[in-house]
């Protein structure tokens, strides 16, 4: 069994680490080595080109670019490169269009109404041919939804329910727009009730960079036992409010993963596909590994090489990093073919 090296106090990138995040990282190591082995999954989702290598899981927006939320940090532009499905007749024919050119799935999304719900009631039917007629695994960003809709869409062929959590009020209301924090409890139980596999997304730094209600948002995610947590991480976009705002460094969200692996020691725990794309996110590429994730998305040489450095075994899926590992779903890449 691998373990964490004694260089643990600084990363290659010399940035300094104290005795108490060494210790917190060398114990969320050791429980995701304990319970999850030295697999590391690397995922490229969407339709993301990384080198000669796309992503196989694009993502379908069912609102088009609409979204009348707004959220702070997106204001709708999230939706932009996505594929446009705004009419529930045309997804069969999408969904079919994508088995044909080899896709593994897809992401169903868009954007929220003012109460943070998703139309799904126009698109039940459409969704149960999409699935009967292609097999493709199929993912819903859900938005906060009642258990009624959770169920038809399990019940249609919905596969996982992805959301972001909220862990308070003020994000909750001045970021998200939303009327009252308590949509987020309400929406985890009704995904959990459902039988949709529960993959909650937590966006490190979300209040203007700063962290706020994570930690509240990750002991709020436990107790529905999810099947995976996603930490995302702030990326401010031109055009919105927050363009501006600077996200959490890379040891404020590596010590957010080592407190969620520590508080979820069961569940896969990824470092998502929305972080910085800059030197400060190689660092926290290589933190996230020590700091107990198992599954990362949009991979770089730089985490790959780290992984292998620490004795763990890199596979490679090009799905979002929400859909487990399955071996008819995994991408051989050069990487492996030279271990």
């Amino acid at each position: 069994m691998s373990s964490l090296t004694s260089d643990c106090s600084h990363t290659s990138e010399s940035v300094p680490i104290s005795s108490h995040d060494k210790a917190l990282f060398e114990e969320a190591w050791g429980s995701a080595r304990a319970r999850h082995g030295n697999d590391f999954t690397f995922y490229l989702p969407g339709m993301i080109r990384y080198g000669s290598t796309r992503g196989r899981y694009p993502a379908v927006s069912i609102t088009g670019s609409r979204c009348d939320l707004l959220c702070k940090h997106c204001m709708g532009l999230l939706l932009k490169p996505m594929i446009h499905v705004s009419d529930p007749a045309r997804l069969p024919c999408v969904a079919r269009k994508l088995k044909e050119n080899k896709m593994l799935g897809l992401l169903l999304s868009g954007g929220a109404d003012r109460s943070g719900k998703l139309p799904w009631d126009k698109f039940y039917d459409p969704i149960t041919r999409a699935y009967e007629e292609t097999g493709l695994f199929m993912s819903a960003h859900v938005g906060f939804p009642d258990q009624e809709t959770c169920l038809r869409l399990k019940q249609a062929g919905v596969k996982q329910a992805l959301m972001d959590v909220i862990g308070d009020r003020e994000t909750a209301t001045q970021v998200y727009h939303l009327k009252s924090e308590s949509v987020v409890p309400d929406a985890l139980e009704s995904i959990s009730r459902s039988g949709l596999a529960l993959a909650p997304h937590v966006v490190a730094g979300l209040y203007y960079g700063r962290l706020e209600g994570e930690k509240k948002a990750l002991e709020m995610i436990s107790r529905y036992h999810p099947d995976v947590l996603v930490i995302v991480v702030l990326s401010p976009l031109k055009g919105t409010p927050m363009a501006s705002a600077v996200p959490p460094s890379a040891l404020e969200v590596a010590r957010l993963i080592a407190e969620a692996r520590l508080l979820m020691p069961e569940v896969p725990i990824a470092l998502g596909c929305e972080r910085p794309r800059n030197r400060q996110g190689w660092v926290m590429e290589k933190l996230a590994i020590r700091a107990g994730a198992t599954r990362m998305s949009v991979w770089s040489d730089e985490a790959i090489q780290e992984s292998i450095r620490l004795g763990l075994k890199p596979r490679f899926q090009l799905t979002c990093c929400s859909v487990p590992f399955r071996e008819d779903f995994a991408y051989i890449s050069s990487v492996q073919a030279a271990i």
